[in-house]
């Protein structure tokens, strides 16, 4: 237990952090690596690994995820800006570096091999940018002289052009939703929302019509049997078999035949082996965490960390939905994995990298908080 009166950095954070946030994170970390178990040995079967490839590597990952996770939680707003700024401009260059030498899966090139492992760079962009078109939006409302909205139209135009250029347009997608939320909440005029609005209108016209596997993906949702609707399919029929209590650890069968049941398709593996009220364990969890941050972000006083705050909630949740509602064939798939749950190393230290800044940037903040006297002495100064 930590004592009160302990003034270690340690002892700081700890009373300073929203640890029933924290907790929740984590919780939602061990569950990942947890459903890996169930998820994952199939698919390195298939691709003739070792049974618990997937789980070792999610486990290995796992230790350096939480290291990032508590050291960043320790930064201030100021610190948090300036390592957003040095990811963001990393995270470009590296996306940029991967259309001419990275690897190509399913006709999408958007990773990189560096030092024997698969990085994808976009995984890291989401809370950096996040990060840094909050502060612009703030500084467009604190200073007005300073062009903060359209230099935050000017990043969104660059990170939209290389997801894209990968192509990758279901980040494409999250990463717009998100920015519009954040330029909502920064108070946009009503001619920006009618601007944005119809660029948004014309940006799925034109994916539609120029990008081939995004009109797949629409007219295989609007109409299944203009294609394949294999893993979705499949998807629906794990929640079918498993039920309210589901078949229990190891007894999952559709899991062998779903391509991609450790990452886009955990939730789908989760509901067959172990129920339908895990599923909704697992949505109470993603929600809490959502609800938590929402009610934090709404008490800061300062832009920025009100804005970023909301922004990595926004972004976390956004997520979370997309990928459960494929899941349950609500939305067209996106390949999109579900925060801490899905396999993937990038996705899983880009979440604890954001989670790090949203519990840092919900800190009861130390140099606002008077020492206060010894309790004893509370009444007489609060009457006072």
């Amino acid at each position: 237990m930590v004592s009160r009166t302990d003034r270690s950095q340690f002892a700081e954070w700890w009373w300073t952090v929203d640890r029933f946030l924290l907790f929740g994170i984590l919780a939602l970390m061990v569950g990942g690596v947890v459903l890996s178990f169930a998820a994952s040995p199939p698919v390195a079967e298939r691709l003739h690994l070792d049974t618990y490839h997937f789980v070792k590597r999610q486990a290995l990952f796992l230790v350096p995820a939480v290291a990032v996770l508590f050291g960043v939680s320790l930064l201030s707003p100021r610190q948090i800006r300036r390592v957003a700024l040095v990811v963001l401009i990393g995270a470009v260059l590296m996306m940029l570096l991967t259309l001419f030498a990275g690897f190509e899966v399913k006709g999408a090139r958007r990773w990189l091999s560096l030092f024997g492992m698969s990085i994808q760079p976009s995984e890291f962009v989401k809370p950096a940018f996040v990060v840094i078109s909050a502060f612009l939006f703030a500084e467009n409302s604190r200073r007005p002289e300073v062009p903060g909205n359209a230099l935050a139209v000017l990043l969104l135009s660059i990170v939209l052009a290389l997801l894209v250029a990968q192509p990758d347009f279901g980040q494409a997608v999250l990463i717009s939703l998100v920015w519009c939320a954040l330029f909502f909440m920064a108070g946009l005029p009503w001619l920006w929302i009618a601007l944005l609005s119809v660029v948004g209108v014309l940006g799925a016209l034109a994916a539609y019509s120029l990008l081939p596997h995004v009109a797949l993906r629409i007219d295989r949702f609007l109409d299944p049997s203009s294609g394949d609707t294999f893993q979705v399919d499949t998807a629906i029929e794990s929640f079918i078999r498993g039920g309210w209590l589901g078949r229990g650890p190891g007894e999952g069968t559709v899991k062998r035949i779903l391509p991609d049941s450790h990452t886009d398709f955990t939730f789908a593996v989760a509901a067959e082996e172990f129920g339908i009220v895990l599923c909704m364990l697992l949505v109470v969890v993603f929600a809490f965490v959502v609800l938590r941050g929402f009610s934090h972000a709404m008490r800061k006083e300062d832009g920025f960390e009100r804005l970023a705050a909301a922004g990595l909630v926004v972004l976390f949740g956004l997520q979370s939905i997309i990928n459960m509602a494929v899941n349950v064939q609500l939305m067209p798939a996106k390949g999109m994995t579900l925060p801490f749950i899905s396999y993937g190393g990038s996705s899983l230290l880009a979440l604890a990298l954001a989670m790090g800044f949203l519990l840092a940037l919900t800190r009861r903040r130390p140099e606002t908080m008077t020492r206060r006297p010894p309790v004893v002495f509370e009444p007489l100064a609060r009457g006072g």
